[in-house]
């Protein structure tokens, strides 16, 4: 049904002139289009509601939203059943995001012209980002029944109905397709290519291998991508038991790329070769292609005993003497097995005893003396194996870190000052990040940085080490080194490039040293990166059609279904989760931390009285509005040298303030819950942190069923123990619950203590089960003990002994250092000997920083 405002020719072809400045993204010429064009197109139309949507739409493009919006529905209420109105309308709504309003817009668009290819285009761009598949699929082929000459709505059909499941469909909308082609398309046509390809991939999901590699066989000579021509064959044979052809198809492919692990294990089932009889195949192999790794080094996955240990043998005398870094890398994912591990360290310390006899070139090297090339060789030998050698001893399974030190330390003595110190050097700093010393291990990264300041990597982890001891200016200016930063100021320059660690990395920095708003910031910046790349795939749906790179595009949508699973993400929320439950129970953290830090001068304010917590309150108050006026101040001074000069974007709250001191903080951190739990429903602390959050506000059904999702990943662990005694505490003080709600909590809730068993007894049977083996299980039992003694629950006695278990904890085999810092945190919240537990940690981990005693 077509507008009720026809234009005469002159008038529309104003119109016309309009349309094209705002295609062509000319939006001042445009607007100054419209306002010419206004007056004649108004003194003949007085109510061209057309016109008045355009100048909306040319207006949003400037970013005035709001007048754009004003504009465009006083558009719809001069011309109701214009399509172009409701289409402009619609996006409006899309460059809001608000995608559900602009498909209504857009339905209502295609009522008065339905046979709008760009409208049709526009709903079935939204349809897809929403997942709305079954819209998808009507708008898909509505658009194949208005232009079926064109292969990208065929295309855009198939994969349609097969993002929705429907794989049958999704073949024979191909199939018909190639049905109405009257001569086959040239092979040089890369979009032909891929879209056989495609539905090659499409036949092969529905499980008809049989039928998938009869295709195959018809499109080999077509499609231009080879490798994946040779690997689908290789699958398909092999999962139809056509042995022979796989075993060929995957020597083919072995001969493209020898250090594919797929195509090894691919031709091990060709082969039917099962257990130690594989051996002799990789010997074959090694033979032939005697450069390769992977043929060398596959056989010490499955090797035991004495087989293991000459293959291993064989390997290193291989490695070894050709003094490579990576030997290390890719041998620790033996380490699990303790025999292997065992061996490989014989080994490793008796070739490094038969070298140093054979070699006897240290003594030169230490005293700068000039070497041969082959005493150079010898010696670069030396240097690496005791580099295997220092990592091995900081491995984790092992972490012996005065043998790490002492090799590492050796190496160092030995290395010319050159690229192979920069190495080394990064080696001492990882040894010292593990032993707790974050000081010095970023000192040390800083001189392997040194050593070549054209690396990037080095500058990269020289930052990392910085954030790691709380250097964030330090740490900016070195990551700056490789980025503009003196065009958007500190740390635009990586929001820009959406580079999620470094981010994660300075909140989490800005946690441990109680700058909470700063650390809120952060992580709020990581949630607006993930809602970018949420959002960032809308253009492909167009892109990859046009380009014709489907099976990329469909792996690209299935990567963003899972994309709020992303392990930043989750890491990011937790973090956050746990600063908005701080703030829910002590507000004032947001104001203190703001101007004071966990530094020297950080207010006590739970020591303080009323009176004195109030004016310490209204201190720091002004203290963090001077700092973000100084903030405020300085970012506006800030010219973008890429816009002309013109002033940045000015940040409203450079601190974090307003994220720090909102009155709901609880709301706040359900914003992160709800992403964690329905993408990531197997991830504990998403599920831990969900039960925190419900309880506090009051959603016992919701806090239950984070609870038995916890206990059911994982039921021993320390803080679903500690909830599972929260909760069944809340029970016990008997709240009112409606009688659905209590008769579902008795129904489902079956962890807490049996029948005749007190919560105190629950605890401790618990700390009998698992205190031995977990600093942390111990830790929560100490935890558990005070809540039990708020609430009068508490046993005979038996909280007396907490400290003496707390610092009894730190001895236990697997305690590791991360857990004695979260035991350092517990003692700190519950008041108790700190110096007794930091003398402990110290006489367990003597280079931690985190022990070292305060001056």
């Amino acid at each position: 049904m077509p507008s009720q405002q026809p234009l005469a020719s002159k008038e529309a072809s104003l119109f016309r002139n309009v349309l094209k400045f705002y295609e062509t993204k000319q939006y001042k010429k445009g607007l100054k289009a419209v306002e010419q064009a206004r007056p004649l197109i108004l003194r003949k139309s007085p109510k061209h509601g057309e016109t008045l949507a355009m100048k909306g739409l040319l207006i949003n493009c400037q970013g005035k939203t709001d007048e754009a919006f004003a504009i465009a529905k006083d558009a719809l209420k001069q011309d109701m059943k214009s399509h172009v109105c409701w289409h402009v309308y619609g996006l409006l709504y899309r460059s809001q995001k608000n995608f559900d309003e602009a498909i209504k817009a857009y339905k209502m668009a295609l009522r008065f012209e339905p046979e709008s290819q760009q409208i049709l285009r526009d709903l079935a761009l939204l349809q897809v980002q929403m997942r709305d598949y079954t819209g998808y699929i009507e708008s898909r082929r509505l658009m194949v029944i208005a232009k079926p000459q064109i292969r990208q709505n065929w295309t855009g059909l198939a994969i349609a109905y097969h993002l929705s499941g429907n794989l049958v469909e999704a073949e024979n909308v191909l199939t018909k397709y190639e049905d109405t082609l009257k001569q086959p398309p040239p092979r040089t046509d890369l979009e032909n290519s891929e879209a056989i390809l495609y539905k090659n991939t499409v036949i092969a999901e529905t499980g008809n291998y049989e039928k998938a590699l009869d295709h195959l066989d018809l499109i080999a000579k077509t499609a231009l991508d080879k490798v994946s021509i040779l690997e689908a064959r290789a699958e398909y044979n092999l999962k139809l038991g056509n042995m022979e052809p796989a075993e060929k198809a995957y020597r083919v492919l072995l001969d493209r790329n020898q250090e594919k692990r797929d195509y090894y294990a691919g031709l091990e089932k060709s082969l039917g070769v099962e257990g130690e009889e594989r051996l002799k195949i990789y010997e074959e192999l090694a033979a032939q292609y005697p450069r390769a790794d992977a043929p060398k080094r596959i056989p010490l996955d499955f090797l035991e005993g004495d087989a293991f240990k000459a293959a291993a043998q064989k390997y290193l005398d291989w490695r070894l003497p050709r003094a490579a870094p990576s030997t290390f890398t890719s041998l620790k994912a033996l380490y699990s097995d303790v025999p292997k591990r065992e061996c490989l360290q014989q080994q490793v310390e008796d070739f490094l005893a038969k070298h140093r006899e054979e070699n006897p070139v240290e003594e030169a090297a230490k005293e700068g003396d000039k070497l041969t090339n082959g005493a150079n060789n010898a010696n670069s030998v030396l240097i690496y194996t005791l580099y295997y050698l220092s990592q091995h001893y900081d491995h984790w399974r092992i972490r012996d870190t005065d043998k790490a030190l002492s090799y590492i330390n050796e190496a160092l003595e030995l290395a010319p000052d050159n690229a192979d110190q920069g190495e080394l050097r990064l080696g001492l700093a990882r040894i010292l990040k593990h032993a707790g010393d974050t000081r010095k291990a970023m000192e040390e990264m800083d001189n392997a940085r040194q050593k070549d300041k054209s690396d990037r990597y080095y500058n990269t982890k020289c930052s990392k080490y910085m954030l790691r001891n709380d250097c964030n200016d330090e740490a900016i200016k070195t990551m700056g080194l490789f980025t503009r930063n003196d065009v958007n100021g500190p740390l635009g320059d990586l929001l820009e490039m959406q580079c999620v660690w470094y981010i994660t990395e300075d909140g989490e920095s800005y946690t441990r040293q109680g700058k909470l708003g700063l650390a809120l910031k952060r992580f709020h910046a990581v949630y607006k990166i993930f809602e970018d790349w949420t959002d960032d795939q809308f253009d492909f749906h167009s892109f990859s059609l046009r380009k014709g790179m489907i099976r990329a595009y469909v792996d690209m949508v299935r990567w963003e279904d899972a994309l709020w699973a992303h392990p930043f993400f989750r890491r990011a929320a937790v973090n956050a989760i746990r600063l908005y439950l701080l703030l829910n129970e002590k507000p004032h953290l947001a104001h203190g931390s703001l101007a004071n830090g966990a530094g020297a001068d950080a207010v006590d304010f739970e020591s303080l009285s009323t009176a004195d917590r109030k004016k310490a309150m209204k201190k720091a108050k002004r203290e963090a509005q001077r700092q973000e006026k100084a903030a405020v101040e300085a970012a506006a001074k800030a010219k973008d040298e890429r816009r002309g000069g013109e002033e940045k974007r000015q940040d409203d709250d450079p601190l974090g303030a307003k994220l720090a001191q909102t009155a709901e903080p609880l709301e706040k951190a359900l914003m992160w819950v709800k992403p964690l739990l329905e993408f990531s429903p197997r991830f504990l602390d998403g599920q831990t942190a969900g039960f925190d959050v419900y309880m506090k506000r009051g959603k016992y059904l919701l806090a239950l069923k984070c609870l038995l999702a916890a206990h059911d990943i994982a039921p021993e662990d320390p803080v679903v123990h500690e909830q599972i005694v929260k909760f069944q505490l809340f029970l016990d003080s008997k709240p009112e619950l409606s009688p659905i709600v209590q008769s579902i909590i008795d129904d489902t809730f079956t962890l807490g203590p049996k029948d005749g068993v007190s919560l105190a007894e629950f605890n401790e049977s618990y700390l009998q089960s698992q205190g031995s083996r977990s600093a942390r299980a111990v830790f929560a039992v100490v935890k558990t003990r005070q809540v039990l003694a708020a609430a009068g629950k508490s046993g005979d006695g038996a909280e007396t002994d907490s400290e003496a278990l707390l610092v009894g904890a730190l001895e236990l085999e697997g305690a590791t250092l991360k857990e004695a810092v979260e035991g350092l945190a517990v003692v700190r919240e519950l008041k108790g000997d700190v110096a007794a537990y930091t003398t402990a940690g110290r006489a367990r981990w003597p280079l931690a920083n985190v022990f070292e005693e305060k001056a």
